[in-house]
C-alpha cells in the first residue's frame, strides 16, 4: 500500500494489521474523502503528516485492531519532487465527508504496507 522506493536504508515495520478493507483488491481507488479534525504528527515514515481542515483521500481501513488506523493520502501535498505519497493515520483524526466506493473488498497486507524507507 505505501508506495516508498526501495533503497539501502530502508527497513521493515511492525505491521499495523494483517488485513484492510478497500474498494478493490488493489486498494487503488479511493473509499472516502475526510477532513482533518485536528494536526497529526506522525512518529516514523508507515504514517503521513496531517494538518487540520486538510482533505484525505482515504484507500483502506486496517482492520485486526479495531478500526484505528486508515491508510491515505493528503490533498495537495507534495514531498520533495515527488507527488503527495499514501501512509497511515489514526481514523480519529479525520471525520468522514464523502462516501466514494464500498469498502468491501478484504485485503491482506504485505511487508511492503509497512516498508520505510
Amino acid at each position: 500500500m505505501l508506495f516508498l522506493a526501495a533503497g539501502k536504508a530502508g527497513k521493515q515495520m511492525p505491521k499495523l494489521s494483517n488485513k484492510k478493507l478497500c474498494a478493490d483488491s488493489e486498494c487503488s481507488h479511493p473509499i472516502l474523502m475526510a477532513r482533518a479534525l485536528q494536526d497529526y504528527y506522525p512518529g516514523d515514515c508507515r504514517f503521513i503528516p496531517i494538518r487540520q481542515g486538510q482533505l484525505v483521500y482515504v484507500y483502506a481501513m486496517l482492520k485486526d485492531r479495531g478500526n484505528l488506523f486508515w491508510a491515505g493520502s493528503v490533498q495537495n501535498t507534495y514531498y520533495g519532487d515527488q507527488e503527495a505519497r499514501i501512509g497511515h493515520f489514526p481514523s480519529s483524526v479525520v471525520e468522514e465527508t464523502h462516501a466514494l466506493m464500498p469498502a468491501t473488498t478484504e485485503v491482506k497486507t504485505t511487508n511492503w504496507d509497512f516498508y520505510c524507507n
